[in-house]
C-alpha cells in the first residue's frame, strides 16, 4: 500500500481526527481554566460547549471511515446541524475575545445564522423522510442543503469580521476551513473518493484549521497573563512601576551596581492644578512628568510612582552623576510641561539600604520644596538644612 493510499483511507481519517481531538482537548483545558479564572464566564462557557460538539463530530468521522458501520440517519443529520452551529459559536467566541469591548459585538446575528441550519434540517426531512430505524453508511452521509448553507455561513462570518479587525491568523483559519469544506464537498458530491489527493486534503486541512485556532487561543491566554502581570507591577495611570515593584528594581540595581542614586520628585502646586484645571488635565501633566522620568532613567535605571504626584527614579551612578540626571529632569519638566518639580536625591554614599535612601531622597526633596521649589537638593543639603533649623 502506497503512502497516498494509506493517507486517503480509514487510517488517514483516524490520523486527522486524532490530531484534531488532541488539539481540541488542549483548547478545552485552556477554556476550563479561563472559565475558572476570569469574570467573562459566558464566553468561556460557549467555548466549553462548542469544543465537545466538535470532538464528537470527529469521533463520528473516524467510525464512518471504516467500512461496515452504519447509524441512524437522525444521528448524521443532528451532527451536521451541530457542526454548523459549533462553527458559528466558536467563531463568535474568538471574535468576542479579540475585539475591543467598545466594539459591542452582538450575539443576535450569530443566533440568526444558527436558526436556518435547524430550519433546513427540517426541510431536508420533509423532502426525504426517514425514521429512527433508517440507517445509512458513510457514502450516504451527505445533506446537500445543509452543506451548501455551511459554505454560506463561512462567507457570512468572513464578511462580519471585516469590521472587527481580527488578526491575520484568524482570517487564515477561515480560508483554511473554507478550503477544507470545498474539498470535502467536491469529494462527496463530484468525485466520490476517486481522487486520493482530494481525500487527503479534505482530511488534513482540519488539522491546520484547529491548529490555527489553538495558536489564537494560546496567544490570547499569554496576552492576558502578561496584562495581569503588568497590572501587578505597573501604575495604571503613569505607566511607571508601582511602589512595591520599584523597591524590588532598586534592590536589584543596588546588587548589580557599585553605586546608585534615588531621585525623588514632587510636582509643585499639583493640588492647585487639580482645582483650577480639573483632574483630566492634572492627570495628563502627571503622565508627561512620568514620561520624562522614564526617559531620563532609561538605560541606567528605572522609574516608579511613589504615590500621588510623587515620582521616583533609581539610577546607577557608575557612569553618570546623579545631580546631572536630577537637574535634567527638573529642567525638562519646566520646559516641556506647564508645571515644575522639586527634586531631591540620595546616593549609596549616604546609605546602603534602599528604604533608607528613599527616605533620605524624600527629605532632600522637602528641602527643595520649602526653599523655593523648582530646584534640586542632595541629601547632604537636607542634613545641613535640618542642622541649621535646630
Amino acid at each position: 500500500m502506497s503512502m497516498t493510499e494509506w493517507l486517503s483511507g480509514p487510517t488517514g481519517q483516524l490520523l486527522s481526527s486524532s490530531a484534531v481531538i488532541v488539539i481540541l482537548i488542549l483548547m478545552l483545558l485552556m477554556s476550563v481554566k479561563l472559565y475558572a479564572s476570569y469574570r467573562n464566564k459566558r464566553i468561556y462557557r460557549l467555548l466549553i460547549t462548542a469544543i465537545p460538539l466538535i470532538v464528537a463530530k470527529q469521533c463520528l468521522l473516524v467510525v464512518l471511515a471504516y467500512p461496515g458501520h452504519a447509524f441512524s440517519s437522525w444521528l448524521y443529520l443532528a451532527f451536521t446541524v451541530l457542526q454548523i452551529i459549533s462553527f458559528i459559536i466558536i467563531n463568535f467566541v474568538f471574535m468576542k475575545l479579540y475585539t475591543h469591548r467598545s466594539a459591542q459585538l452582538k450575539v443576535t446575528p450569530f443566533i440568526i445564522m444558527s436558526m436556518p441550519a435547524i430550519v433546513i434540517a427540517g426541510i431536508q426531512f420533509a423532502f426525504t423522510p426517514f425514521t429512527m430505524e433508517t440507517v445509512v453508511g458513510s457514502q450516504a452521509f451527505t445533506f446537500p442543503a445543509l452543506d451548501f448553507y455551511g459554505l454560506i455561513v463561512i462567507f457570512m462570518i468572513m464578511l462580519d469580521t471585516r469590521s472587527a479587525h481580527m488578526s491575520s491568523k484568524y482570517y487564515a483559519s477561515l480560508i483554511v476551513f473554507f478550503a477544507s469544506e470545498v474539498a470535502r464537498l467536491a469529494n462527496a458530491y463530484v468525485f466520490h473518493d476517486s481522487l486520493s489527493w482530494l481525500v487527503i486534503v479534505s482530511q488534513l486541512l482540519p488539522i491546520v484549521y484547529y491548529s490555527l485556532l489553538f495558536i489564537l487561543l494560546f496567544e490570547w491566554v499569554i496576552d492576558r497573563l502578561m496584562q495581569t502581570y503588568q497590572s501587578s507591577i505597573v501604575d495604571g495611570l503613569t505607566g511607571l512601576y508601582n511602589r512595591r515593584h520599584f523597591y524590588s528594581k532598586a534592590q536589584q540595581l543596588l546588587q548589580s551596581s557599585k553605586s546608585i542614586a534615588i531621585i525623588f520628585c514632587d510636582i509643585d502646586n499639583f493640588k492647585k492644578l487639580n482645582d483650577t484645571h480639573g483632574h483630566h488635565k492634572a492627570d495628563g501633566v502627571l503622565k508627561q512628568v512620568a514620561e520624562i522620568m522614564k526617559e531620563e532613567s532609561s538605560g541606567i535605571g528605572s522609574a516608579g510612582r511613589y504615590g500621588g504626584e510623587e515620582l521616583l527614579s533609581c539610577i546607577s551612578t557608575e557612569q553618570v552623576k546623579p545631580e546631572i540626571v536630577a537637574e535634567s529632569i527638573r529642567r525638562r519638566v519646566e520646559q516641556e510641561t506647564m508645571v515644575t518639580v522639586s527634586v531631591g536625591f540620595s546616593t549609596t554614599k549616604d546609605s546602603k539600604d534602599v528604604q533608607e535612601m528613599i527616605k533620605q531622597a524624600d527629605e532632600a526633596m522637602y528641602v527643595s520644596k520649602t526653599t523655593g521649589k523648582n530646584k534640586v537638593s542632595p541629601f547632604k543639603s537636607a542634613a545641613a538644612y535640618k542642622k541649621s533649623k535646630t
